[in-house]
């Protein structure tokens, strides 16, 4: 049986600070969950969710027994 576990997590990243990440300095993004894990995942990612201020507000990741992505969405700004 497949069991998904969610993350849920605050991110305030600067759009000067995501640019690093969008240049391949940075390729990771590592957060503190609401759960206590500390979830790392590509910073690819979150290029849906790039404003002019950067990523920011509340998001859920769910991810599949291996721990690999399923979804990533914004609840809010």
């Amino acid at each position: 049986m497949s069991r998904r576990r969610r993350f849920r997590f605050n991110l305030d990243i600067l759009r000067e600070e995501y640019l690093s990440y969008y240049a391949g300095a940075a390729r990771w993004v590592v957060v503190r969950a609401f759960e206590g894990e500390t979830v790392r995942f590509p910073a690819s990612f979150l290029r849906e969710f790039v404003s002019e201020d950067g990523v920011h507000g509340l998001f859920e990741m769910v991810v599949d027994d291996d721990d690999k992505l399923v979804s990533l969405k914004r609840l809010s700004p």
